[in-house]
């Protein structure tokens, strides 16, 4: 008899972390491999931040603090959404955790009941679909087309909810296509929702400051104001503020579900870090100027990208307006046979045989919830970019 609970055989491990994870062993097995896996900034944390840390832990502030973060960084969240957002929370309103995951995490196990569907966009983040099945409740997948530029349309929403549906997670700019919502585009979404008042907002708004050329970043309970008794707006430092390891996410939304989300991170985890929460409230509060620095070497990169890619034989890329993704298409080399004899079925097969064939990682689309494609992070080098782009050209040029 098994001792591994029943629930666990609903949900598959991370994907994303999986391949980083191979890439990783190739690599320590002599292999060539430039990993494009993992969604995470190439960039060091700003000096001024880890002096911050450096300072906390001189103050001695390495103590538990209260379970869902300390007034300092509660304060600093409120500012920062007043500032960026246009969004009034009070610091009761506000809850601290380990990444901006475990505030996704929290806010399903507090509210959801057997039955209850969530609403998730595809192509999605890989762990939403599996925290929902984790907190007993159900996937709804509505897919998206690269026609509609990897958006939802709001007839595709109308046409999803149902009197069971809770919940709908919201990710713009997206991980993986990096599409983002511009402020007409969410409108008619959010029209449908104050349509439909029992469903709630959950947004993951974690690639906002990330966004290129004239796209302006809205967030939708800033959008469409009616909606923010409803909404659980989540954000965190771990992209904008290259803050990954440091694990400090949080989210904004009606009092009793920060209480009910308190509740739930008192009997797992407790509070995120103390060190890395001091950390957290000189990135909110300190100079803000690197970020659209930093943003304009990633649109330099995506560009670089996205043309490199688009002059491979049998791959189609869109040019996302935000994150460090891009979603190209192989269906062109699907059905093909790579020089060993290898068919090639499916996007699994393609991400398999190009790390094999050029020692190059990415994800493959199945994942993510739509297919096939695969997801490329452009979150490294343009050096290894360069050379990655290279290599894709090589290994679709040699199918057959």
């Amino acid at each position: 008899m098994s001792i591994i609970a029943k629930s666990l055989g609903r949900i598959k491990p991370s994907a994303t972390i999986a391949v980083t994870a191979k890439a990783a062993e190739l690599k320590a097995a002599g292999r060539d491999v430039i990993g494009l896996g993992a969604g995470e900034p190439d960039f060091d944390t700003p000096d001024n931040i880890k002096e911050a840390a450096i300072r906390a832990i001189r103050e001695g502030k390495t103590k538990y603090t209260a379970v869902d973060g300390i007034p300092e960084l509660k304060k600093a969240i409120c500012a920062k959404f007043k500032r960026d957002n246009n969004l009034d929370y009070e610091p009761a309103q506000v809850t601290v955790g380990t990444g901006g995951k475990q505030i996704i995490y929290n806010a399903l196990m507090a509210t959801l009941n057997p039955g209850d569907e969530v609403l998730i966009p595809a192509p999605y983040w890989v762990s939403y679909p599996d925290m929902v099945l984790l907190g007993g409740g159900t996937p709804v997948i509505v897919p998206t087309t690269k026609e509609n530029n990897f958006k939802m349309k709001p007839e595709d929403l109308e046409a999803a909810i149902t009197p069971k549906t809770k919940w709908l997670i919201f990710n713009s700019p997206s991980n993986p296509s990096g599409a983002g919502y511009n402020r007409e585009e969410l409108k008619v979404l959010t029209d449908v929702l104050v349509r439909h008042p029992h469903v709630w907002i959950m947004t993951d708004d974690m690639y906002e400051h990330l966004v290129f050329g004239d796209f302006k970043f809205v967030t939708p309970a800033e959008v469409e104001p009616s909606l923010y008794d409803r909404t659980l707006t989540m954000n965190g430092v771990s992209k904008s503020y290259a803050m990954t390891g440091w694990r400090i996410g949080y989210g904004a939304g009606p009092v009793p579900l920060i209480k009910a989300m308190a509740t739930i991170q008192s009997q797992s985890t407790s509070n995120p870090c103390s060190v890395s929460q001091y950390a957290a409230v000189e990135a909110l509060n300190g100079p803000q100027d690197f970020i659209a620095e930093r943003a304009k070497v990633f649109e330099e990169r995506r560009d670089l990208v996205v043309s490199m890619l688009n002059q491979a034989a049998g791959i189609d890329c869109l040019l996302p307006e935000g994150a460090f993704y891009v979603y190209p298409s192989c269906a062109g080399c699907i059905g093909k046979k790579t020089p060993e004899g290898k068919l090639i079925e499916n996007d699994l097969d393609f991400v398999s045989a190009l790390l094999e064939n050029e020692g190059v990682a990415v994800v493959h689309g199945e994942a993510f919830g739509l297919s096939p494609n695969f997801r490329i992070s452009y979150a490294t080098s343009t050096e290894a970019l360069t050379e990655a782009c290279e290599r894709i050209q090589r290994f679709c040029a040699s199918l057959k």
